[in-house]
C-alpha cells in the first residue's frame, strides 16, 4: 500500500498517562473477537480485555448483562540475564541499573494488515542491551486464531533469555466477575484454559502453543497455564519465538476445548508466517472494497481509515446471531450493548461495501423479533418494539437507574421505555439495505417481517387527538429531553415507516403472494389495520412553525430557556455536567443531532431547501454535541446545504473523537457511531452519493483543500468505483 504513514497509528515514546486510551486505539480483531492493546508483560492500571461476540452474562448483584472479558491470551514475560523486561523500568545513566532500564519504546498499528507492532530497547542489570520486537494479530483468515511473534536482538552483550508464555483464566469486567468454573493446565508445549460464564452458561476455551528456539516446558500456577523456554543469544545475534492461540466457545460447537487444542496441536514451526500471509491477503481484499482515499488532507485520510478499520474488526463475517455494540469490541463501555448506533451509523458502510455483513447484522434483529414482541406486549401493544439496549437474548437490557454518584444520588434512565424510535431506525436500515443490494430473498424471508411488525406497533402507539395523530412520552435522539410529546424526529419517521410498510405489502402481494398471505395472517394485517395506517400517514402531527418555516423539535421546545451553547467555551465534556440534569431538561440545549438527524435520513423528503436551511441554522447553535454521534451528522448535512466551513469543522471534530479523545472516554472503547458517521459524512455528505435513475451517482461538495476522494460501493451486486475530483484545486 502506498504511503505507509497514512496507514499507521503510532505512539512514541510511551505515554503512561494515556495508557487506556492507547489500549483502545491499538485494539486488534477479526469480527469474531477483539483484543485491547494491553502489554504482554502487564502494566499497573491497565485494562486488558478480549471480547468475543455474543458472550454475555449477568453477574451476581448486577442489574443487566454485559459482554464478558474472556481469559487473557496475551501474557509473555521475558527476562534478560535474570532482569525482567518491564515498561516500568526507568531510563537511567547507570550502565548497570537496578531493575533494568527502558531506553526507548514505540508501537504502531498497521491498519492495512491489522497488525500491532511494538519495539523496546532495554538494558538489563548485567549491562546487556536488547531490542525486543512484539507483533500480534487476530487472523481474518481463521477467526479462531490469535498469533504473537517476539524477536529479541542482542545489541550489546550475549544475554541469556528466559521466556514464559501464559494463558490467564482470571479475567474480569472491572468490578464484575463473570467466569464461574475455571480450569488451567499445560502439557508439553501446549497450555489451555477453560471457563464457563456464571449465569448464561457459555463455555470458553483457549489453547496456546509455544514455538521457541529451545525446549519448551509446561508450568501451572493457580488460574494460569504457562509454557517456558530459555536460550542464549550471541553478541549481535537475534532469535524469534511464536505463540499461537486458538479460541472457541460453546456458541461455536459443543466441545470448544477439543477444537482449540486440535487447532494449535496441528500447527507446525512455520505456522506463524503462513497465518500472517493468509491474514494479510484477506485484509488486502477487504480494503480493496472499503477504502476511502483522500488527496489533500493527510489528517482526514488517516482518520477515515482508522474509523473504517475499527468497524471492520468488529463486523461479524460468519455469524448472523450477533451485532456490533456501541463501543465495538474494543472496550467495556455500555457493557457491550447494541443500540441504534448499529443500524443508522455502522450499517451504511457495510451495506454499501460489505453487504454480506450487513445481512448478518439485520438477521440478528430478525432473530430477536420474539423479544421485541414481548416488549410491545408488556407496554400493552401489538406488534414488535425492539429494545433500546440489546444483548444476546433480544430482551430489553437498559438499566433503569444510573450508578450512584459521590453523594449516593441516582438518575432515572427512561431510554429503555420511551426512546422508541429504535423501531423505525431498524426499519430504515432494512429498507436501505434492500434498495442498495436488491436482496429480494432477504426482504421476503426476514426484512419484511421486521418492517411490518414494527409498523403494527406504531399503528397502535399513535394516539388520535384533536383530529390528528400524536405520539406522547417519547425520547428523540436528543436525550437531554425526556418523555416529551410529539418528537418531530419520531413522528415524521413513523409517518415514513408506515408509508413504506404499505408499499412493501404491495410488493409482497405481487412478488411473493404466499409470504404476503402468511404475514397478513400472522401479523393481522387486515384491511381495517391498513386503513388505519393510511389515516395516520395523512393526519400525523408534524410539529412545524409556519411563521419561521422550521420544524419544531417537539411540542413546547421553544418555550424552554434559551442558553447559548457557545457561551460555555472552552470546556471539557458536555454541557450537561455544568448545568445539571434538571436545568438541561428545561432548556433548549440539545445533546446531539435530532432534527438535523431527520434531515440526514430523509434528505429532500424532510422539507424544502428553505426549511432545511432554517432548521440547520436554528438547531446548530443550540446543539451541545454531548454525544459522539452528533458532529459527523452535522458535517454530512452542512455539506449538503453548502455550509462548507461548518461541514469541515464538524468533520474535524468527529475525526478527533477517538484519535484525540476529545470527549475523554475513549478508554471505555471506540465510538462505533462516530466512526460510521465519519464515513457517511464523506460519502453521503461531501461526495453526495445517492441512487439516481441510472444507479449510484455523486453530487460533490468537497472541502476546498481536498483534491480528490476515491471510494467504491456495491449496488445490486455490481461494484462501482468513484473518483471525485475537486475542480477548484
Amino acid at each position: 500500500m502506498s504511503n505507509k504513514r497514512l496507514w499507521q497509528i503510532s505512539e512514541s515514546p510511551f505515554q503512561p498517562e494515556r495508557l487506556r486510551h492507547f489500549e483502545t486505539l491499538f485494539a486488534i480483531g477479526n469480527g469474531y473477537l477483539s483484543a485491547r492493546g494491553a502489554f504482554e508483560e502487564a502494566y499497573p492500571g491497565e485494562t486488558p480485555a478480549t471480547l468475543v461476540h455474543g458472550i454475555f452474562n449477568r453477574a451476581a448483584g448486577k442489574p443487566v448483562p454485559e459482554l464478558v472479558n474472556v481469559p487473557n491470551w496475551l501474557p509473555i514475560r521475558i527476562s534478560i540475564d535474570g532482569t525482567p523486561f518491564s515498561m516500568q523500568a526507568k531510563a537511567r545513566d547507570s550502565l548497570k541499573p537496578e531493575g533494568g532500564a527502558l531506553l526507548g519504546h514505540g508501537r504502531t498499528l498497521d491498519l492495512g494488515s491489522a497488525t500491532l507492532r511494538r519495539q523496546a530497547l532495554f538494558r538489563a542489570e548485567s549491562g546487556s542491551i536488547v531490542r525486543i520486537c512484539f507483533k500480534r494479530f487476530a487472523s481474518l483468515a481463521n477467526v479462531h486464531l490469535l498469533a504473537q511473534r517476539v524477536t529479541i536482538e542482542a545489541v550489546e552483550g550475549a544475554p541469556h533469555i528466559s521466556i514464559r508464555a501464559a494463558l490467564h483464566a482470571d479475567a474480569r469486567n472491572h468490578d464484575a466477575c463473570h467466569l464461574g468454573s475455571k480450569l488451567a493446565f499445560a502439557d508439553g508445549d501446549v497450555a489451555a484454559v477453560t471457563a464457563t460464564t456464571s449465569q448464561s452458561g457459555y463455555a470458553i476455551a483457549l489453547a496456546s502453543r509455544l514455538f521457541s528456539p529451545s525446549k519448551v516446558q509446561a508450568a501451572n500456577c493457580d488460574e494460569m497455564a504457562a509454557l517456558s523456554s530459555e536460550f542464549q543469544l550471541e553478541s549481535g545475534g537475534s532469535a524469534s519465538f511464536d505463540k499461537l492461540t486458538a479460541i472457541y466457545s460453546s456458541r461455536d460447537l459443543a466441545e470448544p476445548l477439543d477444537a482449540a487444542k486440535r487447532m494449535v496441536g496441528g500447527a507446525s514451526a512455520g505456522a506463524y508466517e503462513a497465518h500472517r500471509q493468509a491474514h494479510a491477503d484477506c485484509w488486502r481484499d477487504t480494503w480493496s472494497k472499503c477504502d476511502v482515499a483522500i488527496e489533500g488532507d493527510d489528517r482526514a485520510q488517516l482518520a477515515i481509515r482508522f474509523a473504517i478499520y475499527h468497524l471492520l474488526i468488529a463486523a461479524p463475517r460468519q455469524d448472523d446471531d450477533v451485532s456490533i455494540g456501541a463501543k465495538t469490541l474494543s472496550g467495556l463501555g455500555y457493557k457491550g450493548h447494541v443500540f441504534w448506533d448499529t443500524e443508522l451509523f455502522v450499517l451504511p458502510l457495510m451495506t454499501l461495501t460489505q453487504p454480506s455483513i450487513a445481512r448478518n447484522l439485520l438477521t440478528y434483529r430478525h432473530r430477536r423479533l420474539s423479544g421485541a414482541r414481548r416488549k410491545a406486549r408488556e407496554f400493552g401493544y401489538a406488534g414488535a418494539l425492539f429494545p433500546w439496549e440489546s444483548t444476546d437474548t433480544g430482551l430489553e437490557t437498559t438499566p433503569k437507574w444510573t450508578d450512584p454518584d459521590a453523594d449516593g444520588a441516582r438518575i432515572r434512565i427512561w431510554t429503555g421505555e420511551t426512546e422508541q424510535h429504535i423501531n423505525s431506525d431498524i426499519a430504515y436500515a432494512v429498507l436501505q439495505y434492500w434498495r442498495w443490494t436488491g436482496d429480494d430473498a432477504f426482504m421476503r424471508d426476514k426484512g419484511a417481517e421486521i418492517v411490518l411488525d414494527t409498523a403494527v406497533f406504531w399503528g397502535e402507539r399513535a394516539e388520535r387527538k384533536r383530529g390528528r395523530y400524536e405520539i406522547s412520552r417519547q425520547i428523540g435522539p436528543d436525550e437531554y429531553h425526556e418523555n416529551i410529546d410529539n418528537s418531530v424526529f419520531t413522528n415524521r419517521l413513523v409517518q415514513w415507516h408506515l408509508s413504506q410498510a404499505i408499499a412493501l405489502i404491495g410488493w409482497l402481494r405481487e412478488k411473493a403472494p404466499d409470504v404476503a398471505q402468511r404475514l397478513s395472517a400472522a401479523l393481522d394485517l387486515s384491511p381495517s389495520r391498513l386503513a388505519a395506517w393510511r389515516d395516520i400517514i395523512e393526519n400525523m402531527h408534524i410539529p412545524f412553525d409556519d411563521e419561521k418555516q422550521i420544524h419544531v423539535q417537539f411540542d413546547g421546545f421553544f418555550d424552554l430557556e434559551y442558553i447559548p451553547v457557545s457561551k460555555y467555551q472552552p470546556r471539557i465534556g458536555g454541557i450537561w455536567g455544568l448545568l445539571g440534569h434538571e436545568r438541561i431538561l428545561q432548556s433548549q440545549v440539545i445533546k446531539q443531532a435530532d432534527v438535523v438527524m431527520l434531515m440526514a435520513l430523509l434528505g429532500d423528503e424532510a422539507g424544502s431547501a428553505e426549511v432545511m436551511r432554517n432548521n440547520f441554522n436554528t438547531y446548530y447553535q443550540r446543539t451541545d454535541h454531548g454525544s459522539s454521534l452528533s458532529p459527523a451528522i452535522h458535517a454530512w448535512v452542512a455539506a449538503r446545504l453548502g455550509l462548507a466551513d461548518i461541514a469541515y469543522e464538524m468533520f474535524e471534530r468527529a475525526a478527533a473523537i477517538d484519535l484525540e479523545d476529545n470527549q475523554g472516554n475513549v478508554a471505555d472503547g471506540i465510538h462505533a457511531a462516530s466512526c460510521g458517521g465519519l464515513w457517511q459524512a464523506i460519502v453521503f455528505g461531501f461526495c453526495g452519493l445517492h441512487i439516481g435513475q441510472g444507479g449510484p451517482a455523486v453530487d460533490p461538495k468537497l472541502p476546498k483543500h481536498w483534491r480528490r476522494v476515491s471510494f467504491s460501493v456495491t449496488y445490486r451486486g455490481k461494484a462501482h468505483h468513484f473518483d471525485v475530483v475537486n475542480p477548484a484545486v
